[in-house]
């Protein structure tokens, strides 16, 4: 009897170790860091096909964003993420849809997988030359 009341402490301490360390961490569907980037959005397609970017491809980059292209956020170091919809809030993820070859800010969970990375963006806005400065 005194090994199973032992065993039955010991699993319910585990259980409330577990539960105390979890409070103060904040969970995510995604395994990464949160971040904010900044850098130009654009099309995947085009880009990785042919290196198209910049104000010159905004018309071609908004026409197949709308079409259904993914998004990436190309930042100043020549690093690309895959821009995804957060699946509790996909207003950002909307709203960057009519930023194509624009300079923006976004904020989300950064993860990489084989080699890709991407962001699952939580916030996004559109950086104003002012803001930039």
């Amino acid at each position: 009897m005194k090994r199973i009341t032992l065993a039955v402490a010991l699993v319910a301490a585990l259980v409330a170790t577990a539960a105390l360390a979890d409070q103060g961490g904040q969970k995510s569907a995604h395994q990464g860091t949160v971040k904010t980037l900044t850098g130009e959005l654009v099309d995947m397609g085009c880009y990785l096909g042919h290196a198209a970017k910049g104000e010159k491809h905004i018309g071609c980059a908004t026409k197949c964003i709308a079409n259904g292209m993914p998004m990436g956020v190309l930042t100043p170091d020549g690093t690309l993420y895959l821009v995804t919809l957060n699946h509790d809030n996909g207003d950002p993820y909307n709203k960057l849809k009519d930023m194509a070859g624009k300079t923006v800010k976004v904020t989300g969970t950064v993860m990489t997988r084989n080699g890709v990375k991407g962001i699952d963006v939580t916030e996004a806005a559109e950086v104003t030359a002012a803001v930039a400065k």
